[in-house]
């Protein structure tokens, strides 16, 4: 673009041809007001407005359907002595533009006081506004003409505080304008609108869906929703830009989620991922049937890529915000549709790395160990992964079966794992000794060894044939060591209530058993499996008996048959522990030929006890580095945590390379770029019907086919389908890339009471404020003549420094400023706790 040459305030600047002025003098550094205007949005074109819009119910006719070519006018400049709307006046060479004087003051001061005339302001010019508690008025004014939540944070305020609000601003009175129409996800409060209109130029230039429109009615626009009272009928795609562009509270976030990185707030999906993964960046290669780029946005932060999409227990989907719509993006399955078409483009850019010379051992191979390994090994060290299993992969490969996740999937995911160049020794287990050896022999030690340790139940009769441990079971299966018709027609008891219970339970029924009953301590609205593992559950006819714990097991000929249960009436205590509680008056019993124990698994954190142990037997460590009380050794997953979800597991495998890399001189950045990525657009486009457009999910095997197999219970989308489920996505990120309005300069800065810097002060009424040598302020005063009043102070031998504040309502100013003071310190300047004179 052409570069031309103005002038801004005097000062020669070269700016890009084609922008408006307000556009180069903000790029040259220099603040102009604006409310209409903002950085993604264009105030060139004049807006068309609408023959009607709605607002909830009441239609709304306009009286005139001219383009409006006018602003909020607070953004006006003087461009060789004529005003001018910065914000649709292009540049143009040898232009001299002015952007502050005292008319162009009073020009702003003016249209804020048509803009604020309404508008809420009673707020705005209260002395005690700073120390405000937002909960009861000192000042009585009613609720209705009080600011909203956005108060201390509001765009129009800071607009307000800079040009400062007119003093004839006449008391707002309330239009009776009702809220928005009830909807998720965005609230809205007519009589906060300042019909600005960058709700609709975003709606229609950065959305391209035009959900939002406005007609004029006696000269002012009055928006609203553009096709039927709600935004859901008008086909909004609920992406929030009208939310992150608007100047006051007039349109805001329904769900207000607290704490947390903006970027949680806005987009939960991306930071509810433990590993961290793009999700709208996925999602967005998907919609655009791009599932080899969609694969590529999951390995750069998960190396186990199949793992990730068949056995996640998808957290994402559970803080979605379309799940506030209608129903959450089916994630989880949608990665499984990029991992089953994976087409390998993303292996190019993985350039071998240097080698390091350093060694690091990793003690277990599940999705922990596995994770660290890869990225160590991406990283150039030389890596050992010891797994005491004949097979690598955890409770990947012993713990989850094939219905849910096919072992040629893990094989592929390991495979990738050892392409990135670390070794695999298996049926290694390491025991005290063969630890230290590797520790010695190391640079670092990350362990990484699971919770593979099934944790028993001691009561009568546990000792009978045919009770044993339900992981055990899983175990045996896994490695082929168990018949297909071992529970042939028998019933059996799976005691638990967990993720586990339900996979053996499931296991067993498809192991021939007649009937299958999970018995847990848990009432059923508090079971710790996942809500889809119950109902999979009991679609199989798996029965449960909730809210009982076993008493004993009964046996004849030293073989179970029998489970005697009691009442559990309490499982935690009030403090949050695990301390059932039961009745032991109130009985039951089931027929059982075979008892699987469910109960839970401790960490298998044995052989590294010395290190020092941690709440339920886990590695002592310290949360943030993962380090441990042993030098050069680090751990994560569930031998640090206790069982927790694959997902999590991988995290820390993440957390632990970037900690060990930093350790052994590198840089500690492991993410990988597997993508050239093109800018991002913001365009959605209309999808008519698109709040209720429903959640797709493949077809499954029938129930009765289900447990005659261990084949997968789940196909795949088709490419159809998966297209359609991402674009159901709201594109909440696309909010984050919206770049925010350049907040006002902060305050006049201090200048040292000098004659020459009091001579460059006008003969003006204002506020002085004076600080002494030590900083602090020592004086406030409002004067009829600035400058004469600075020069008596400077004649009276005063020293330190001032900053003035011109205001022809000076003494209304001073006491403005004089209360903040005390509300900000305490006490008055110079000292004057108890003296409020000076305050009136």
């Amino acid at each position: 673009m052409t570069s031309v040459e103005i002038t801004v305030d005097g000062t020669p600047c070269r700016v890009d041809g084609g922008q408006s002025i307000l556009e180069a003098v903000r790029s040259a550094g220099v603040y102009v007001p604006s409310l209409c205007a903002h950085p993604n949005l264009s105030t060139a074109v004049p807006l068309v407005p609408a023959a009607f819009v709605f607002r909830g119910d009441t239609h709304l006719e306009g009286d005139d359907l001219s383009p409006l070519a006018r602003g909020c006018g607070l953004c006006a400049v003087e461009v060789n002595g004529e005003k001018a709307r910065s914000c649709a006046t292009p540049v143009a060479a040898g232009m001299a533009v002015t952007t502050s004087s005292p008319a162009l003051l009073a020009h702003r001061r003016a249209k804020l006081g048509e803009i604020l005339a309404h508008h809420p302001h009673a707020c705005l010019t209260c002395a005690q506004a700073a120390g405000c508690s937002r909960t009861q008025c000192s000042a009585n004014v009613p609720e209705e003409e009080r600011c909203c939540e956005l108060f201390g944070r509001c765009e129009l305020q800071r607009v307000a505080a800079f040009l400062g609000v007119p003093a004839d601003l006449p008391r707002y009175r309330p239009a009776g304008l009702p809220p928005l129409a009830a909807e998720p996800l965005f609230s809205g409060r007519g009589d906060l609108c300042i019909a600005c209109l960058r709700c609709v130029r975003a709606c229609r230039e950065l959305r391209e869906v035009g959900a939002l429109s406005f007609v004029m009615q006696d000269g002012r626009p009055v928006i609203g929703a553009s096709e039927a009272p709600t935004r859901a009928e008008s086909h909004c795609r609920f992406c929030g830009a009208c939310v992150e562009v608007c100047p006051t509270g007039a349109l805001m976030d329904e769900v207000k989620r607290a704490g947390g990185e903006r970027e949680g707030r806005v987009a939960p999906c991306r930071s509810g991922c433990p590993a961290g993964i793009d999700i709208p960046r996925f999602l967005r290669h998907l919609a655009r049937n791009e599932p080899g780029r969609a694969i590529a946005v999951i390995r750069e932060r998960v190396p186990l890529a199949f793992a990730a999409s068949y056995a996640c227990f998808h957290p994402c989907e559970a803080v979605c915000r379309r799940g506030e719509l209608n129903q959450p993006i089916s994630v989880c399955r949608l990665k499984r549709f990029a991992a089953d078409h994976d087409d390998g483009e993303w292996r190019a850019r993985l350039a071998p790395p240097a080698p390091t010379g350093k060694r690091v051992a990793v003690i277990g191979s599940g999705p922990a160990g596995l994770t660290a390994a890869y990225y160590l090994a991406r990283k150039g060290h030389a890596v050992d992964v010891h797994e005491a299993l004949p097979e690598p992969g955890g409770m990947l490969r012993y713990g989850i079966l094939e219905y849910r996740f096919p072992r040629e999937l893990l094989d592929r995911d390991v495979e990738v794992v050892r392409a990135a160049g670390a070794r695999l020794h298996l049926g290694s287990p390491i025991d005290a000794a063969a630890f230290e050896a590797l520790v010695a022999g190391s640079d670092a030690v990350f362990v990484a060894a699971g919770a593979g340790v099934a944790r028993d139940l001691d009561v009568p009769g546990r000792d009978l044939a045919g009770v044993e441990l339900g992981l055990d079971l899983l175990r045996a299966r896994a490695e082929g060591r168990v018949a297909a018709d071992r529970f042939a027609g028998q019933e059996v008891a799976v005691i638990g209530g967990g993720n586990v219970a339900l996979d053996v339970a499931r296991a067993v029924r498809r192991l021939g058993a007649a009937a299958v009953t999970v018995v847990s301590l848990e009432g059923e609205d508090e079971l710790p499996a996942h809500d889809w593992e119950v109902e999979d559950a009991a679609a199989e006819e798996i029965r449960f008996l909730a809210g009982w714990g076993p008493r004993e097991l009964r046996g004849e000929g030293g073989r179970v048959t029998k489970v005697v249960l009691k009442r559990c009436t309490r499982v935690l205590d009030a403090a949050g522990r695990f301390a059932p509680a039961y009745d032991e008056a109130v009985t039951a019993s089931i027929d059982a030929a075979a008892v699987l124990l469910a109960i839970g698994q401790a960490p298998s954190s044995a052989p590294f006890a010395a290190g020092g142990l941690g709440p339920g037997a886990t590695l002592a460590h310290d949360p943030a580095s993962l380090r441990t009380r042993r030098a050069k050794v680090w751990t994560g997953g569930d031998v640090a945590s206790g069982p927790r979800s694959l997902i999590d597991a991988v995290a820390a495998g993440r957390r632990a390379a970037a900690e060990i890399d930093r350790a052994l001189g590198g840089d500690g950045e492991i993410d990988e770029a597997l993508l050239d990525e093109e800018p991002l657009d913001g365009r959605l486009g209309r999808i008519d019907g698109f709040a209720a457009l429903p959640r797709r999910a493949p077809s499954r095997l029938a129930p009765a086919a289900r447990v005659g197999s261990f084949a997968l219970v789940e196909d795949g989308f088709s490419p159809a389908d998966a297209a359609f489920e991402a674009a159901r996505c709201l594109a909440c990120d696309l909010r984050l890339a919206l770049v925010p309005p350049p907040a006002p300069p902060a305050r006049v800065p201090h200048l040292p009471l000098t004659a020459a810097a009091i001579a460059a002060v006008p003969a003006a009424e204002g506020v002085y404020e004076l600080l002494d040598e030590a900083g602090r302020v020592s004086a406030i005063r409002g004067v009829p003549d600035l400058r004469a009043a600075l020069e008596a102070v400077l004649a009276a031998g005063r020293a330190g420094s001032f900053r003035t504040e011109l205001d022809p309502m000076y003494t209304k100013r001073e006491s403005e400023l004089l209360q903040r003071h005390l509300q900000e310190h305490g006490e008055l300047p110079g000292g004057g706790a108890g003296d409020l004179d000076e305050l009136f």
